[in-house]
């Protein structure tokens, strides 16, 4: 994909003792204490640590293999170290350590996002369906123009995308943006520098590109996403707007969250979609530019204590 100019012009409005090796240390002569009470160690910690594969260090899942010597490794690691041993190199063969996939079905473990705010304790082999949709784990980086494999929570994201994307970055809740292309109809794929708003006190990212629907010509779309999970995002509503020479188009919806990647937007066709002869037209002169101007605005849904239907609040 290739990056575009755009001229933008915004209207603003585990604990750890358990970790530690426990030392005994012998006087000689000595009396032990009558009080002397030992350290205790989690069974739940020892056996999470027994769990932990040693190549990939996630946790193993069954089946999980072992050597002649008992040394165990996760599935997925097995094919990657050519059927030896890990730690000893000895051949795997095809043993299975049944006792430790018994042992796993007892345990109740927390989330391992815990630490970023999910109380949630699942059973062993119920807590790696949990994490898959946890709602504390990190989002991935929305930027459209490469494939960024950062990840982090919101703020963090807001911070990478400023500095490092070096993205437009705006306050308010309407926006006045014009898209720009030379020799538009040589264009088949293309994706305008990503712009993020900071409205409500929250974060949306609104996208534009080019793309190619089916065997017709290509289509130009924007849409807005989210920064943050789809429960919250159906609290917002946005609309774009497109014309010129007394037309237009208009779009409204519902942002979609960054959990959903662009393209999967993108191919569900959930945003403003033009045309290219009507782009075109849109632009003026003699269609060999592209010259789009987009209008839009967000606002959030609020419900009407006294009926209970929602009434949009709209941001000045």
């Amino acid at each position: 994909m290739e990056l575009d100019n755009i001229e933008c012009i915004s209207s603003t409005d585990g604990i750890e003792d358990e970790d530690r090796d426990i030392h005994h240390h012998h006087r000689p002569f000595s009396k032990p204490h009558n009080n002397f009470v030992p350290p205790a160690i989690s069974p739940a910690t020892s056996v999470h640590e027994l769990l932990e594969c040693p190549v990939c260090t996630n946790s193993m899942y069954p089946p999980i293999h072992q050597c002649h010597n008992g040394h165990t490794l996760c599935s997925t690691c097995k094919s990657r170290v050519h059927n030896r041993c890990p730690t000893c190199r000895q051949e795997l063969g095809d043993i299975r350590c049944l006792a430790l996939e018994k042992v796993a079905e007892s345990l109740e473990l927390p989330c391992k996002y815990h630490t970023h705010g999910c109380p949630e304790i699942f059973p062993y082999y119920s807590k790696l369906k949990h994490e898959a949709q946890c709602n504390f784990r990190p989002y991935n980086c929305p930027y459209a123009g490469s494939e960024c494999s950062v990840v982090g929570d919101i703020p963090f994201l807001v911070s990478h995308l400023r500095d490092d994307h070096k993205v437009d970055m705006h306050t308010g809740c309407t926006f006045n943006h014009r898209y720009v292309k030379s020799n538009p109809r040589e264009v088949e794929n293309a994706t305008w520098m990503l712009t993020v708003f900071n409205c409500f006190g929250q974060y949306f990212c609104l996208h534009f590109e080019a793309f190619q629907l089916g065997m017709a010509a290509p289509v130009y779309m924007a849409f807005l996403r989210f920064m943050g999970d789809e429960s919250d995002a159906r609290n917002f509503s946005y609309s774009l707007e497109v014309g010129a020479n007394g037309r237009k188009l208009i779009w409204e919806g519902t942002p979609r969250s960054i959990r959903d990647s662009h393209r999967k937007v993108r191919d569900s066709h959930d945003g403003l979609i033009i045309q290219r002869n009507m782009a075109l037209f849109f632009s003026g002169g003699d269609r060999k530019e592209l010259k789009l101007r987009v209008t839009g605005r967000i606002w959030k849904e609020q419900q009407n204590p006294d009926n209970g239907v929602c009434i949009p609040n709209h941001c000045n």
